[in-house]
This record gives structure tokens, C-alpha cells and sequence, in this order.
């Protein structure tokens, strides 16, 4: 049986996608704009995300038309993520549109699906940001058809209307946002905040099996993910040559300088190695061709790769980069909790070991 080769480039469509959704996060999603939300009370930014969700109809893109979504596929949700990933826009995209849909879509809940779709709810599943796919799901307990118990580190849960929580018995259920107490967590990056998330005898509405329902949701967050990490290193990147041009030393740029040429084309490097494992995983979450290996891939090289690139970015800012006011340190503190997001890259290549058979010494 021939295997179809991946299709790594972009096509017409999912350009003009990509152009919509940067002029509007340029004229809405300023970096000042996000670091003064990222100091506040409220660092989801609900305007922006009824923009880009009810406006543009991207929540839905995972969702098939007739249950009320966009029906495009990975691809797209993709570059969405790559131009959120550049701004680092405080939205729950990656937790609703994404985790939470694709949970839903495993266990065919047409009703929340079209709540979701919409924009106008915000899904998030119930379980720690660092789990991996494949992973042991953490369960609250099911007593008398009430839910108890305490799932910590649940990202965007501040910002979720309904939340989607595995249960010791096997299922998945839907409770609503109100019923649980929602604690934030004090979280490296501001613009996704983590919760803990506590369940006191809540009625919940089961959705589905919860074992597949999860293992679906994760695989398709990190592999997304990748996505979110290129457009942070790309940004990371664009930036720091831009800078190093308009900066002088000795009377000339200080990007003429060869050491600096050489970190920067280096970097380049691994940036569009990056491009490719992160279209590769999209690519393959769309037509379900070697998914699971492709996914442990990307994120085995995408989390690295986006810390070195911000990392870089300050310091070849230098003093400003240092500063409170320049975005740089957005993109690092995002980098930095990417690279532990739905597994690290050590566990991503534990699975692309096992999923090929190497063996470790």
C-alpha cells in the first residue's frame, strides 16, 4: 500500500486565511495592549475572542458543517495557530476550538459541538496542560451521579463555560463552568493562565467514553501546538534581524557583525526545519496518515526550537530586550510553557522511540 506524501506548503486559500486573521490581530492584539491585560484581572481577552470566533467563524473550523462549523480541517486551525502563536493573543483557541472540540467530535455531542462551533461557549477539557498524549488521564471521582475531586493545572479554565471532565468510571461529562470553583494558579505565562479546578458534588452530563475522547484531544493539541511554536519562532526570529539592522555599533549595523550573522542563520535553520514538522503534523492530523508518529516528531523538535528562538531574541536585543516594555518576554514565557504543553520533547521522542521500534541503550 503506497503512503501518500505529506503536503508541506500553503495553499491560496489557507494565505488569504492567514492574512485575514494578522490584520486583525494587528489592529486588536497589540503588544502593549497584552501586557497591560497580562497584569490585570482578566487576561483572556473576551473582545478579541468574539472577534476572531464569532466574526470570522474560526472556533468551528474542526467542525463539520452540518453540526454548524466551518468543515475545513487541520490544515487551517493550523495557520490560525501559527498567527496567534506571533502575537501571542491571550485566547482559549487551542483549548476550545481545538482540545475540547475534537473531545467532543470522539463522542458525536452534536448539541455542545454547535455551542462550541459557534464561539459564543468556551470548551476546555478538565485535565493538566502538561499531560501527553497516550498518557494516564487524571479522573475525579463519580458518586451518586455527582462529581468530586481536583484536577490542577487545566489551562484557560478562567475563561470556560463548560468544562469537559474524565471520571473514574470511564466517562466523559460535561459540567458546567458555574458548578465547579475555578483557583488560578500562579503560571509563567500570563496570556494562558492555569486553574486548579475543583468539583464538589457537581452534576455532570456524560458526553462519552472518556479514554479515546482524551487520547484524541491531546494528539490533536500537540500537534497544533507546533504550529503555535513556529509562529512564535518565526515572530522571535523576523524580529531580532529587524532590530539587529537598525542597530549601530562602531559606526555600523550590529547584524554586519559575522558571530551575529552566524547565530542568526543557524537559527533560520532550525526555524524552517520547524515549518516542516509543523505542517507535516497538521498535514497528517488531516489525513489521518501515520498521526501518531508525525505529532511525536513535531513536538520533539518544536518546543526546543521555539525556547532557543525567543532565548536568542533577548539577548540579541540587548538592555531593551531586558525591559517589561518590549514583548520579547511574552514570547519567552510562552515558549517556555509550550515546551512542557501536552508532553515534553523528551517524552515526544519516548514515543517516537516506541512507535519505531528503537530500543534505548
Amino acid at each position: 500500500m503506497s503512503r501518500t506524501e505529506p503536503d508541506l506548503l500553503y495553499s491560496e486559500e489557507e494565505e488569504a486565511l492567514r492574512a485575514a486573521v494578522r490584520d486583525l490581530l494587528t489592529d486588536h492584539c497589540d503588544p502593549a495592549g497584552v501586557i497591560a491585560r497580562a497584569e490585570s484581572d482578566t487576561p483572556h481577552d473576551r473582545a478579541l475572542w468574539k472577534s476572531l470566533a464569532e466574526g470570522m467563524g474560526l472556533a468551528g473550523l474542526l467542525v463539520p458543517e452540518e453540526l454548524g462549523g466551518q468543515g475545513a480541517s487541520h490544515r487551517e486551525a493550523a495557520v490560525v495557530l501559527e498567527e496567534l502563536g506571533r502575537a501571542v493573543a491571550p485566547v482559549p483557541y487551542l483549548a476550545s476550538a481545538v482540545a475540547a472540540t475534537e473531545a467532543l467530535l470522539e463522542c458525536g455531542d452534536r448539541e455542545l459541538l454547535g455551542r462550541l462551533a459557534s464561539g459564543r461557549t468556551v470548551g476546555v477539557l478538565a485535565v493538566g496542560l502538561h499531560l501527553a498524549p497516550g498518557g494516564a488521564q487524571p479522573a475525579v471521582r463519580l458518586e451518586d451521579g455527582r462529581l468530586h475531586g481536583e484536577v490542577t493545572g487545566v489551562a484557560d479554565a478562567a475563561a470556560a463555560d463548560v468544562l469537559l471532565v474524565p471520571a473514574r468510571d470511564g466517562g466523559l461529562y460535561a459540567v458546567e463552568a458555574d458548578a465547579a470553583t475555578v483557583t488560578p494558579q500562579t503560571s509563567l505565562d500570563l496570556t494562558r493562565p492555569l486553574a486548579t479546578v475543583t468539583l464538589t458534588g457537581a452534576r455532570g452530563r456524560r458526553l462519552g467514553d472518556a479514554e479515546p475522547a482524551v487520547r484524541r484531544a491531546l494528539r490533536s493539541a500537540a500537534g497544533l501546538l507546533a504550529s503555535e511554536q513556529l509562529g512564535l519562532a518565526e515572530w522571535a526570529l523576523t524580529e531580532t534581524v529587524r532590530y539587529l539592522k537598525e542597530r549601530k555599533q562602531f559606526n555600523r549595523p550590529v547584524g554586519g557583525f559575522q558571530a551575529l550573522k552566524h547565530r542568526l542563520a543557524q537559527l533560520w535553520l532550525e526555524v524552517v526545519s520547524l515549518r516542516a514538522a509543523a505542517r507535516a503534523a497538521a498535514d497528517a492530523l488531516t489525513t489521518g496518515e501515520d498521526t501518531d508518529l508525525t505529532v511525536a516528531v513535531a513536538q520533539s523538535y518544536a518546543g526546543p526550537v521555539a525556547v532557543h528562538a525567543a532565548e536568542e531574541a533577548l539577548q540579541l536585543h540587548g538592555g531593551i530586550g531586558m525591559t517589561w516594555e518590549h514583548p520579547v518576554h511574552l514570547c519567552l514565557k510562552r515558549a517556555k510553557a509550550d515546551s512542557i504543553a501536552y508532553g515534553t520533547a523528551g517524552a515526544h521522542r519516548a514515543a517516537v522511540a516506541g512507535l519505531v521500534g528503537l530500543q534505548a541503550p
